[in-house]
């Protein structure tokens, strides 16, 4: 049984990876760098610094990397959080509000550094169904390292093993299995449904179908938030 929840948040509860690619190849090309659809796809969902840097053929720590990455995310603010709440996967808002009146307290913890991600949660405009927000700033190693689950557990207060964390790659259900947690994979997102399920990940289709399996593993009476 699991007494908390946390959540991948591009791919998972935010339909952005088609503009996160389209966001990569522009600013890529605005540096002088074309990449194709092939080589921008394994980047997604992944942390931007070292995507942007392998993708124009730089060191992460080199200034043309730096100032590709702010473009990056000035053009995310702009041209993507502008869209608010329709960037939300079909049934999100509902289904979160749902599993927070059963008493579930929800974390995320993502890829994305913690102020684009809360900025993302803000626009959307479900920032307030949520406690604590794990960016990749927040930890030495990102997924699949257990580093992001075993602190968003902490800081909700829960044992790592009581909670389940939803993602849509394989890497966010390698990083589950290896904290401990209840690994609920997503469909609908970036990873492949062979990938996703070959590591023993529950597979939902649907938002609806992630609300009715974590109801499906929480005790009567969950920790609440």
């Amino acid at each position: 049984m699991i007494q908390a929840a946390v959540f991948d948040l591009d791919g998972t509860l935010a339909d952005t990876p088609a503009a996160i690619g389209r966001l990569l190849t522009r600013v890529c090309a605005e540096y002088g760098v074309d990449v194709t659809e092939a080589q921008v796809a394994p980047t997604i969902g992944k942390p931007l610094e070292p995507s942007v840097a392998a993708l124009l053929g730089r060191a992460v720590d080199d200034p043309v990397t730096t100032r590709a990455v702010t473009r990056y995310r000035e053009l995310f603010d702009s041209d993507v959080l502008s869209a608010g709440p329709a960037l939300l996967y079909e049934g999100v808002a509902e289904g979160l509000r749902d599993l927070r009146e059963r008493g579930l307290p929800l974390a995320v913890g993502t890829s994305k550094i913690s102020a684009s991600a809360e900025k993302l949660l803000a626009a959307t405009g479900i920032r307030e169904l949520f406690g604590p927000v794990v960016g990749n700033d927040m930890v030495r190693r990102g997924k699949p390292d257990p580093e992001m689950g075993l602190r968003a557990a902490s800081e909700l207060g829960v044992p790592v093993e009581r909670c389940a964390y939803i993602g849509d790659t394989g890497t966010d259900m390698r990083m589950a299995v290896s904290a401990g947690m209840l690994p609920v994979a997503v469909t609908y997102g970036v990873g492949a449904e062979e990938e996703l399920a070959g590591g023993g990940a529950l597979i939902c289709r649907s938002f609806g179908e992630v609300v009715q399996t974590l109801s499906e593993h929480v005790p009567a009476d969950p920790v609440r938030a």
